[in-house]
């Protein structure tokens, strides 16, 4: 069985947000902590919490995926946005221990303009101020596609970030089909070789995600935009392949592409009916 999901709202609450998952045929789902461009997070109520957690364990959903606010920048050249996020990645890791056992993901950051070197060590120095030995939230770093001043832009630079974590056990990585794609990877060559290059280079163990993302763009195009299943420069075929790797029959699939809950049931289906 493939665990498969779409991105949805804590608007109405996290129940609620559960019961729609299971509405549109999804047994994962992934969600933004907070409003997506950053803010205070809303009070949790402790019985929405209670009967959330009940949902998704009498439903046999698979692991769920938290997202942190796009404004965050954890190599940023100034201390104050660095402060930020780690303020907020502190908070929303608190969150997640009250629905224990899932994973937060985050982009690694711009270096505007100081070099990949200094990216890469402002984004790990976050890491260890924030990862603690008692959580049990497993903390994704997304592959990025490369714009900008992106990090993360290929598998040796992510490798890196992990390399200078101490709390290894707590860290992993969430693979974004278009990033990989916009980033200069032709993954319609198929998902084994790009599987095969994550192993030699971060070790397979460490993928706890992914991201489902057809792309607008060409291969290499590093602007990051994301096109319905399909629908894109991606094409069908590796999704096919995706859903039937057992490599990845364990992993949360959540789909971020341009269409509303609706959209995301279609898609929803149309990928469990490739599942061999």
């Amino acid at each position: 069985m493939i665990y498969i999901g779409c991105h949805l709202s804590i608007g109405l609450g996290y129940f609620n947000m559960a019961k729609l998952a299971k509405e549109i045929g999804a047994n994962t789902f992934q969600f933004f902590t907070r409003n997506p461009r950053g803010g205070a997070m809303k009070k949790i109520d402790g019985e929405d919490m209670r009967l959330f957690n009940e949902f998704l364990s009498e439903n046999n959903f698979g692991k769920i995926v938290a997202h942190a606010p796009y404004t965050l920048n954890p190599c940023s050249d100034k201390e104050s946005v660095r402060e930020f996020g780690r303020s907020v990645i502190r908070e929303d890791l608190e969150i997640m221990e009250m629905m224990p056992g899932n994973i937060y993901n985050f982009h690694p950051g711009s270096h505007v303009g100081q070099g990949v070197d200094a990216g890469i060590k402002f984004t790990t120095d976050l890491l260890n101020e924030v990862l603690r030995e008692d959580m049990t939230t497993i903390v994704a770093i997304e592959t990025m596609a490369g714009k900008g001043t992106e990090i993360g832009r290929n598998f040796s630079e992510i490798k890196r970030i992990i390399d200078g974590v101490d709390l290894k056990e707590r860290v992993g990585v969430c693979l974004d089909t278009c990033h990989v794609f916009e980033s200069g990877m032709d993954i319609r060559e198929g998902i084994d070789e790009v599987l095969l290059n994550f192993d030699r280079e971060i070790g397979l163990e460490k993928l706890v995600a992914l991201h489902l993302n057809d792309s607008k763009n060409d291969c290499g195009a590093k602007k990051d935009r994301h096109e319905l299943i399909g629908k894109g420069s991606i094409g069908i075929d590796v999704f096919k392949e995706i859903v039937n790797d057992e490599r990845l029959k364990k992993l949360p699939l959540i789909l971020e592409t341009p269409t509303d809950e609706e959209g995301h049931r279609v898609e929803i289906e149309l990928l469990r009916s490739f599942e061999k």
